[in-house]
């Protein structure tokens, strides 16, 4: 952190005079919050099917339209990379034969 930094946070009262950002208070809360924030591997599960449920699954034809993209795009650029690599050692071939 600059003095720059440290000045404009010490203006802002959110830091102290050496310009450490952390307090005890705050770490105590910190510390606090890590103790409540574990879940029981139950709840864990839950969570997550819960949020399984939020997410916005693609329909089929969408799907189907978005893999053929991946596939086109993953064949072209294999293709393309095979093609620089056979031109470049076709061209080191053709220096090394002269």
């Amino acid at each position: 952190m600059n003095r720059e930094t440290k000045r404009m946070m010490q203006r802002q009262e959110k830091a102290g005079a050496d310009g450490s950002t952390s307090s005890r208070r705050d770490t105590a809360v910190a510390a606090s919050r890590r103790r409540r924030s574990r879940v029981s591997i139950g709840g864990f599960f839950g969570e997550v099917r819960h949020e399984m449920r939020q997410v916005a699954w693609p329909t089929r034809p969408e799907l189907l339209n978005y893999t053929t993209i991946v596939l086109g795009v993953l064949i072209f650029m294999s293709l393309f990379i095979f093609g620089l690599g056979y031109a470049c050692s076709k061209f080191v071939q053709f220096l090394f034969n002269k």
